[in-house]
């Protein structure tokens, strides 16, 4: 699939989720707000019937009251303690509102609206809440005149009304969860394999170059080895010898490189720790890396300050070791290399630090740079030659012995690569692979 496809394929799906996303939350709202009105409208009704009940009650005490007064008029009522008992009221209430199955806590009260005074109901410090609450009802079709309301307040009502629903809500947010940690690992974990994808065909492609360059060359000194003037002379033949000999120790160099790969990740990297000094080998592999930069007219400087050089660690993967970092700063030079190896010590160890003046690498590939098959891009640069397993190899010989390594670098300033190795290799470090 092409890179473009894979954006909008990405994009698509990203606006898919985001509807979806909005959809839920949508719904959500729409179900709280469904079960709000339905709370509602249950007191509004459950009050609705308290009144219609303190009517039927005045109204059956009122005849009741003109039978024994012999009169056919009705009394006159002073004060609305003369209509509504407020033990009447609370029982009512209490009984209208259990039917409903609500079990919340609330107050009430009644109060003339205008004055803004209460005359009965347990509304303890609330007045302010029960005159602004939704749950009203005018009282004026038992007293007159319609200034008195009975008023219902329940604390804390959206929590509650949340609460109850907490089963629900709680089961959509574990679904949207779900839902974009799946979208996140599919799309990541698609994006890594696309990316392991270009870094295995970029593999392949370098290793079909590497390996086709000395075997070329092979041929070709085989080639004319074979013509009579060639192997007729001694010189010659001695030319060409050295050539196929050469380029074939070049071409087995490659080959255990991509055979590194397949020993790392099956853990079958044996280590085998002797007493080695660690300046010996430094000095040693100066003497035939300077040969290789003298092409360039690069300088190697060595600074060996570390008092204690003598370590026990396996020889040739620490020289491996070294010698990766020494290539890897001649490669990404862009000007004369200037390459400065120095060494101190450290608690319980060694450093070994490899400075360049190469390009540099920025924040964004220093957190790939020590992966398997990983390669940084190099701009404008073309030649640089390698299978991206150096830094891979580099990294997890290290943790082998124990040890670790670390990456100071700025793009077009330079790289610092720090190697720690302690004074004995520790076999039982962890790492991730071997």
């Amino acid at each position: 699939m092409k890179k473009n496809h894979y954006k909008l394929l990405i994009i698509i799906a990203s606006f898919s989720l985001v509807g979806v996303v909005f959809t839920q939350l949508y719904w959500v709202k729409k179900a709280v707000n469904f079960k709000e009105e339905q709370f509602n409208n249950a007191i509004m009704i459950a009050m609705k019937s308290v009144v219609n009940q303190l009517l039927e009650i005045h109204n059956d005490s009122t005849m009741q009251r003109m039978k024994v007064k012999g009169c056919n008029c009705i009394m006159d009522l002073k004060t609305i303690d003369d209509v509504v008992d407020a033990n009447t009221l609370q029982k009512l209430l209490k009984k209208e509102i259990k039917c409903f199955q609500i079990n919340r806590d609330y107050v009430y009260g009644v109060y003339n609206k205008q004055s803004a005074h209460f005359k009965m109901g347990a509304y303890a410090d609330n007045r302010k809440e029960l005159i602004n609450s939704s749950h009203q009802v005018s009282l004026d079709c038992v007293y007159k005149p319609g200034d008195y309301y009975l008023s219902i307040y329940f604390p804390n009502q959206k929590s509650k009304l949340l609460l109850q629903m907490a089963g629900w809500l709680s089961l959509s947010a574990l679904f949207l969860i779900v839902v974009v940690f799946s979208f996140y690992f599919t799309v990541s974990t698609l994006m890594r394999q696309k990316k392991l994808s270009e870094m295995k065909t970029d593999f392949v492609n370098n290793m079909t170059h590497e390996f086709k360059t000395p075997i070329s060359t092979i041929s070709l000194a085989s080639e004319m080895l074979l013509r009579p003037n060639v192997y007729e002379s001694p010189d010659k033949t001695r030319k060409y010898a050295h050539i196929i000999f050469d380029e074939n120790a070049r071409l087995k160099n490659q080959v255990e490189q991509v055979l590194q790969i397949s020993v790392l990740d099956k853990g079958d990297m044996k280590i085998k720790p002797k007493e080695m000094d660690v300046h010996k080998v430094i000095n040693k592999l100066r003497d035939h890396f300077v040969l290789s930069l003298k092409e360039l007219k690069g300088t190697l400087t060595l600074k060996l300050d570390a008092e204690k050089s003598v370590i026990v660690a396996d020889r040739v993967h620490v020289i491996n070791l070294i010698s990766n970092l020494l290539d890897n700063a001649k490669k990404y030079s862009r000007e004369v290399p200037k390459i400065v190896l120095s060494t101190k010590n450290v608690k319980d160890g060694i450093k070994i630090i490899v400075e360049d003046n190469g390009i540099g690498i920025s924040s964004e590939h220093q957190k790939q740079i020590f992966k398997k098959l990983y390669r940084v891009p190099t701009g404008n640069i073309h030649d640089v030659k390698g299978f991206g397993i150096g830094l891979y190899y580099t990294k997890k010989m290290a943790e082998a012995h124990g040890g670790a390594i670390t990456l100071h670098s700025e793009l077009g300033k330079g790289s610092r690569f720090e190697i720690f190795l302690p004074f004995k290799a520790n076999l039982n470090s962890k790492s991730d692979e071997i």
